[in-house]
């Protein structure tokens, strides 16, 4: 049976979608890793050779979806998700939690281990670092561009100074933006 990498980009950000590929490799390709430990030129020389020699699919949650949804939900319908698309396969998610999906196995650390799911690292990553790299023009203030949504003092700051824009996670709290209480 085929074997179908899972992984997701996007879980933890202040801002921005979260995007979960799953990957079905149809040849070899050289230089796979955790999405993580490459450049971003690697990743994108990686990303096209993934779309071109594999069967893949990428479910996409907005922030709105997130704060509505909850981010465990969203999970779980992109697993679902992906697994209705792609069909009979062996399915494999980097992780500890099969977020209730069931005909799911997961392993620790597996974007770095297992190729299929160092190609979905990869897939989910880029997509969705494109996003935000999109969006960063229509907020300028906030440097999406840069730190893609995550908790970097850049950002926070922006934060500070100008509040949450419209795909700011607003159900995301952060210690640093609470109110001091005293």
């Amino acid at each position: 049976m085929r074997l179908c990498g899972i992984d997701e980009a996007g879980r933890g950000p202040l801002a921005g979608p979260l995007t979960i590929a799953g990957v079905i490799l149809n040849r070899p390709i050289e230089g796979l890793n955790d999405s993580k430990k490459l450049t971003e030129k690697k990743r994108e020389a990686l990303y096209d050779l993934i779309c071109e020699y594999s069967t893949y699919h990428i479910a996409h949650f907005s922030p709105s979806q997130i704060d509505n949804l909850g981010l465990s939900v969203c999970l779980a319908t992109g697993l679902r998700e992906i697994m209705s698309a792609l069909g009979e396969a062996d399915y494999l998610y980097d992780g500890n939690s099969t977020f209730g999906v069931s005909g799911l196995r997961t392993m620790v650390k597996a974007d770095a281990t297992i190729p299929e799911v160092s190609a979905a690292s990869i897939l989910a990553k880029v997509t969705r670092d494109r996003e935000m790299v999109e969006l960063a023009p229509k907020y300028p203030a906030y440097g999406f561009e840069r730190h893609k949504g995550y908790a970097s003092a850049s950002h926070i700051e922006a934060i500070r100074q100008y509040g949450y824009c419209e795909i700011h996670r607003k159900s995301f709290q952060l210690k640093q933006l609470q109110p001091t209480l005293f």
